[in-house]
């Protein structure tokens, strides 16, 4: 062993301790759910993306284990050579309906969606012109690409038109997160699209926190904002509303048959397993039924988000039920945290390089999961809390 190297190491750890900014990772002895077993006890759960409560639900639950019994655990291969199964198709089909589309293509995550796409369709002549609060995949999927990057100011449309009137390239390509996981807000897609169309340059968006929450049923961004054959390429993860594990993209059967031939992830990693297929077959058939889910996540993030500005916490510019408890330095939401545990919720401190400097926060994520006796507790906790640390009156 390299002593320098493991110094060096150690030596960064203790810096991030000491900044408020070491990420203790929880680990859980139940199910996904609005509580949670950790350390032997039940926590309320205000960590997870499982938006509508799907990651436990029976019927995902049982659907997973008919294909199990049917297909076995594992593809066995990369899709292109002998992994991909019925289920894949089928599930890329109905998500195809639901999402409007002409077809989609299945990915192992959202983030390997991401590596996916942007590599494969922008090369050294292009351009890609990213919002500056874009999720870690995209950064990293331009980082992969050949082409140049731009990077305009966060949904600010009189940046974005600058860049565009600037640069000169074969092909342009603009991409931003749907939803800032961070904040909450919802990208500016309208415009985004116009400016597109102006200066012939193509839209991507990733929706992973809007999928299964915005629009009718939670088709996504897209659906909500009634951009239906605009927006060239969507990006989705089924990891958060929809429960399970994988991604997609979404757009023209040009562009999918494209992917399956020059789509790394694709073409280089053993593709999603049976049971997460099946499982998430069944969340789309599910929120393509009724939209009850979506409307209780809905009625719970309203009330929360309400109830916490009123008592004056600062919960930012959130247009989602992502409700970010903004407290300012690292160490004071690191503490907030580490109360909110000890009186029985789990909810995770966010600092630095996540989110700017001074701009730490507990984000909390509402659920549809959540009854109203949950809201009520965590209020209360919440509140008192607040209180205790000076963060409210």
């Amino acid at each position: 062993m390299n002593e320098n190297f493991e110094a060096r190491l150690q030596d960064d750890i203790a810096e991030l301790k000491e900044e408020g900014l070491y990420n203790r990772i929880r680990t859980l002895e139940s199910p996904q759910g609005a509580w949670v077993d950790i350390e032997g006890e039940e926590k309320l759960n205000f960590c997870s993306n499982n938006y509508l409560g799907l990651a436990n639900h029976h019927e995902l639950v049982e659907a997973a284990q008919r294909a199990v019994d049917k297909y076995g655990v594992g593809p066995g291969a990369v899709r292109t050579i002998a992994g991909t199964m019925e289920l894949h198709r089928e599930l890329e089909e109905k998500l195809a309906d639901f999402k409007k589309v002409e077809a989609t293509l299945t990915f192992q995550s959202g983030f390997n969606a991401n590596l996916a796409v942007i590599p494969a369709i922008t090369g050294e002549d292009d351009v890609i012109i990213s919002d500056e609060l874009n999720h870690a995949s995209i950064i990293d999927g331009c980082r992969l690409s050949r082409a140049d990057l731009e990077v305009y100011e966060h949904a600010d449309m009189d940046s974005l038109e600058s860049v565009l009137e600037e640069v000169e390239a074969r092909h342009k390509l603009i991409v931003t997160d749907g939803v800032f996981s961070m904040d909450g807000d919802i990208a500016p897609l309208p415009e985004i699209v116009e400016l597109a169309e102006e200066h012939d340059a193509v839209v991507m968006v990733d929706d992973a926190h809007g999928e299964g929450v915005l629009g009718s049923h939670g088709r996504g961004i897209v659906d909500h904002f009634d951009l239906h054959g605009d927006v060239d390429i969507e990006v989705g993860t089924f990891s958060k509303a929809f429960g399970t594990v994988g991604g997609a993209i979404a757009g023209s059967e040009t562009l999918v048959e494209f992917l399956r031939q020059k789509g790394r992830p694709f073409l280089f990693s053993s593709a999603v397993t049976p049971p997460d297929l099946a499982a998430t077959i069944r969340a789309v058939e599910i929120l393509e039924e009724n939209n009850d889910l979506v409307k209780m996540l809905w009625n719970n993030a309203e009330k929360f988000q309400k109830e916490m500005k009123a008592a004056g916490f600062d919960v930012g510019g959130t247009e989602t039920p992502i409700t970010p408890v903004i407290l300012g330095e690292a160490e004071t939401a690191s503490r907030f945290s580490e109360r909110l545990f000890e009186e029985g919720i789990f909810a995770q401190s966010i600092g630095f390089p996540t989110v700017p400097r001074g701009e730490a926060r507990i984000r909390v994520m509402i659920s549809a999961s959540h009854g109203q006796d949950d809201l009520e507790f965590a209020l209360d906790k919440f509140k008192k809390i607040g209180l205790e640390l000076d963060i409210i009156e």
